[in-house]
């Protein structure tokens, strides 16, 4: 037998195995880039032509949950997730290429935070790692996240990528304002497409992106399969999930204004799942009919200077229309923020606030369904404490941002949150990440309002260089009246993290000529 593991072989791996392999693994990552010639690493690779760059992240992320309860005691339990990427890429003249290993591991899942009661369901982030990985405490696997091979074409940024790949809407330029681009990647992206970052396992796709684009225009079509993981540890498998996307993003004036319209078709052939939505359990399973979603909108940021101070808006809207297994389908969202930044301060605070508002169902028995559907979305990126996602939502928000230093940021955001129909569901969820799930879970409304939940959080953010960062965070959720229907003894919940992350890019060989 060879003493050489074949990708197929190492990806194949799982719990036990994908540990001791995991460790064996980063110990040779993490010396490797020390031996690295310091003539090689202080030499910027050319963007035409370069040598090969090896590339390593490691993120280490203690959480710590109290759930809310419908009986005393509340829940309350600690876990690890563990996130180890690795990988290879270069650009060799008009061509480049990507490879990308993760290992992904969950420790000390709780084993009771799944509620036999099906309106109290997951108990938190540690109950869905749990269930999503068959009922196991330490869940790990090796997988390919991404290998994908690049064609560069004229005009200079545009470009062909097949393969495995990340992606996320909304990202199709990046600003050189950098309160633009904080807008840009915090409130725009990721609301309809996104890689579910926060997550352990996360999501890649398997399909093709084509981009025309030159200084201040981008025109970005993306076809792909959705693949497995999110909060299941093996990404390998795709699911019968598929996207197209197709966006147009033109800067107006002097590239403080970043306008995007765009388009994307959804299918989700999974008709062995039961869906998720407001109709009676029987007559959910009984449909076994695809979802098939048209979603067409657009979005706006803006900085405008007030002085030497900086005001911002953001826009972003969408309509949806289709079929939702037998059901019609019509629905809609929105987000209108504003903001002010003191630039001229020293710790240039930052004051924002805005409105989202998604549309619900508000009839379980008729042949329509009016539920705005995140597809395939990152939540966390505006749900902090994600025990609730955008959809059948109004979120009501104040955020204040400071910066003591460059490397330094405090965040601390304020949600007033509503069911927007009553007789709807409380959703969590990013969208399918399986074939034996539907991605999302929904609570029943009360009937005696529509008042979710307030959230406050506090959060800072760290970085000693480019290589490490610290992150804490830490959240309360103040649950109303559609909480304290489903979770009467303790309605209040709160969630925290510590995070570490480590990266790493280093070239080594000879470079290309």
């Amino acid at each position: 037998m060879s003493p050489i593991l074949s990708v197929r072989q190492i990806i194949s791996f799982k719990g036990e195995k994908a540990t001791l392999m995991r460790f064996a693994i980063l110990a040779a990552i993490l010396l490797f880039p020390v031996t690295a010639s310091v003539a090689q690493a202080a030499a910027p690779p050319s963007a035409a032509n370069s040598a090969p760059h090896f590339f390593v992240s490691l993120r280490e992320r203690t959480n710590a949950t109290q759930w809310f309860a419908a009986a005393d005691p509340a829940i309350v339990y600690g876990h690890q997730d563990s996130l180890l990427r690795f990988g290879l890429t270069q650009r060799i003249h008009s061509f480049e290429y990507l490879f990308d290993l993760q290992q992904a591991s969950e420790l000390f899942l709780p084993t009771d935070a799944v509620s036999p009661i099906p309106a109290q369901g997951q108990l938190g982030l540690g109950g869905t790692y749990y269930a999503a990985n068959g009922n196991n405490s330490f869940p790990a696997a090796f997988s390919l996240r991404q290998a994908f091979a690049r064609f560069y074409f004229q005009p200079a940024k545009s470009n062909l990528r097949l393969g495995r790949f990340e992606f996320v809407e909304g990202q199709e330029m990046t600003p050189s304002d950098s309160v633009l681009l904080w807008l840009q990647n915090n409130r725009i992206a990721h609301h309809i497409i996104g890689n579910f970052g926060f997550s352990n396992a996360q999501r890649s796709f398997d399909g093709g992106t084509v981009r025309f684009g030159g200084a201040n225009w981008d025109l970005t079509f993306m076809g792909a399969r959705a693949t497995q993981g999110v909060f299941n540890m093996n990404t390998n498998p795709e699911i019968n999930v598929d996207t197209q996307y197709l966006a147009f993003t033109h800067y107006l004036g002097k590239k403080h204004v970043l306008v995007r319209v765009f388009a994307d078709g959804y299918h989700d052939g999974r008709t062995q799942i039961t869906k998720t939505d407001n109709r009676p359990a029987a007559v959910r399973a009984a449909d076994h009919e695809n979802i098939r979603l048209g979603t067409f909108g657009g979005s706006m940021i803006a900085t405008i200077p007030a002085g030497k101070n900086i005001i911002d808006a953001v826009f972003w809207g969408a309509g949806q229309t289709g079929r939702w297994g037998l059901l019609s389908h019509g629905a809609g969202a929105f987000t209108a923020e504003g903001g002010f930044r003191a630039t001229e301060l020293s710790w240039k605070p930052w004051l924002r606030a805005g409105i989202w508002r998604s549309t619900g169902d508000s009839n379980n028995a008729d042949s329509s369904h009016h539920t705005f559907f995140t597809l395939l979305n990152t939540p966390r990126i505006y749900a902090r404490f994600p025990f609730f996602n955008p959809m059948n939502l109004t979120d009501e928000f104040v955020q204040a941002i400071a910066n003591p230093s460059s490397k330094l940021e405090f965040r601390s955001d304020l949600h007033g949150l509503k069911l927007t129909q009553s007789s709807d569901l409380w959703y969590t969820g990013g969208g399918p990440f399986d074939n034996t799930v539907f991605g999302v879970t929904g609570r029943p409304g009360s009937p005696h309002g529509r008042s979710l939940a307030t959230l406050a959080d506090i959060s800072a953010d760290y970085e000693f260089n480019t290589q490490i960062s610290l992150a804490a965070h830490y959240s309360h959720a103040f649950g109303r009246t559609t909480v304290a229907s489903i979770y009467p003894a303790v309605t209040g919940s709160n969630y925290g993290y510590f995070e570490l992350n480590y990266k790493l890019d280093k070239p080594f060989g000879h470079k290309s000529h």
